[in-house]
């Protein structure tokens, strides 16, 4: 689906805002077959997104050197590699590591592939690698600089075009200092539910899960463990069938729950833990306490089996209704991240307020916003007799102003005259408009939405 991203420093639930888009994009393979969390389900494999970096260009400090005399290949080196395509792709080593009692060639390599997203970075064997391409570094100090002044330029003009990332608010030193930090993926692969999953980033899990490449996740209660027969004991015992929480929407096989990070501090944090594994940047911390979870699930006879959630502070001065939003891989590209950006508005509205996601958005998570917003204000511009105001399209829609003028100016639908802004609204131009926003994706039954707002709550 989407993926907003708004960095965060107060807490574990303030992780980067990240939905994915869910048209107009490639989704990313993964052993399922589901594609972007941002994915769906079919078991077929697809194209990769363009990485974000845009770090193709080659530097004019590395110079060629041919042949089975680089091994092993250093830190830097960029080399063609064999990706799951059966075609070669140019890559960078960005780590490695030696076989136990092996030679000089048993190495394996973590690389990055730098036309594409890093969810892509992995580690492959030597057989993977063509070394007649091999470029190693002549000058690391230089190719680091003009590296750095690459990624402050590109970053502002290039977006990931599948899974959205907020890089906007970082200056180069730290940007650097996310990326050799969490330049590993640590864990590869998890367990949950009935699905295994690829991971796409690092994810803080603590020290005692370092040397775990697969983690096995109870989808109830969301422990996690090394080894399937733990999850195994674990499940005889536990007594979840759903989040923890309370239920405050059942349409169908659809349920959402709200979880309060304070009652349920374990849940919240393990729920961060594994979000981050495909969130890149996404600020952990371990103060889950004020914030609100609402965790949407799939029901069966099994029980409810979490899709996605997305994050909100319980009190925010800036009127933010939403702090960070992912659909799991699984479950993507099925309109669930429309389905999670319309029900934060809902719960806006049952609440009198007005609201918005939490900034910075990505260009990406803004054009997803800007796609919800389109929808809704020209559906009611379309049923409208009169004259509206922007302050009556906010009451209505619980949309904050500025949201609603800037998506309007957009679209060239508000005019300026005799002092005040007019909007204009053309049948024939606010149905070519609609047509271009796309499908609304799951729709929320209000009717089926039984929630009282925090601050009531006891």
């Amino acid at each position: 689906e989407i993926g907003i991203t708004g960095r965060r420093k107060k807490g574990m639930g303030s992780i980067d805002t990240s939905t994915k888009a869910e048209s107009g994009s490639d989704p990313i393979p993964t052993p399922n077959g589901t594609a972007n969390g941002l994915h769906a389900g079919e078991d077929s494999v697809q194209t990769p997104a363009v990485d974000s970096t845009g770090a193709s260009a080659e530097n004019e400090s590395l110079r060629k050197r041919r042949g089975s005399g680089v091994l092993p290949l250093e830190v830097g080196t960029r080399v063609m590699c064999r990706w799951r395509d059966g075609k070669y792709h140019p890559v960078k080593v960005i780590e490695r590591r030696k076989f136990p009692c092996g030679g000089v060639n048993d190495y394996e390599y973590y690389v990055h592939y730098t036309e594409f997203n890093r969810r892509l970075d992995e580690w492959v064997k030597l057989e993977q690698l063509d070394l007649n391409s091999v470029e190693t570094v002549v000058d690391e100090k230089v190719e680091d600089k003009v590296t750095s002044l690459k990624m402050t330029r590109h970053q502002k003009r290039k977006i990931d075009e599948t899974h959205v990332e907020g890089h906007e608010e970082l200056d180069a030193a730290s940007l650097r200092e996310h990326e050799e930090f969490t330049k590993v993926k640590n864990i590869a692969t998890i367990e949950l539910g009935r699905y295994e999953i690829e991971t796409w980033y690092f994810s803080p899990f603590p020290p005692e899960y370092n040397d775990c490449s697969k983690l096995f996740f109870c989808e109830f209660c969301l422990n996690f463990m090394k080894r399937k027969e733990q999850l195994q004991r674990h499940m005889r015992k536990c007594d979840l069938k759903h989040p923890p929480g309370d239920e405050i929407y059942r349409s169908g096989t659809l349920s959402m729950f709200e979880v309060d990070g304070k009652k349920n501090k374990v849940y919240g944090q393990n729920l961060c833990y594994l979000a981050k594994l495909f969130l890149d940047h996404k600020t952990l911390y371990y103060d889950v306490d004020l914030f609100l979870f609402y965790v949407l699930c799939e029901c069966d006879d099994r029980g409810c089996h979490m899709v996605g959630y997305f994050s909100k502070e319980k009190h925010s001065e800036e009127s933010y209704n939403l702090a960070c939003i992912l659909t799991l891989p699984p479950y993507q590209r099925k309109g669930y991240g429309k389905f999670l950006i319309a029900f934060s508005y809902e719960l806006s509205k049952k609440e009198g307020k007005v609201g918005t996601p939490e900034r910075p958005l990505s260009d990406l998570g803004m054009l997803s916003y800007r796609g919800y917003w389109t929808r809704v204000l020209l559906d009611i511009l379309k049923k409208h007799k009169g004259n509206i105001s922007i302050k009556e399209l906010s009451d209505m829609t619980a949309i904050k102003a500025e949201d609603i003028l800037s998506t309007l100016q957009g679209l060239e639908l508000i005019q300026y005259r005799k002092g005040q802004h007019v909007i204009c609204a053309d049948p024939k131009v606010l149905d070519r408009h609609l047509k271009a926003a796309g499908r609304g994706g799951l729709e929320v039954d209000v009717s089926k939405l039984i929630w009282t707002p925090y601050k009531e709550q006891n």
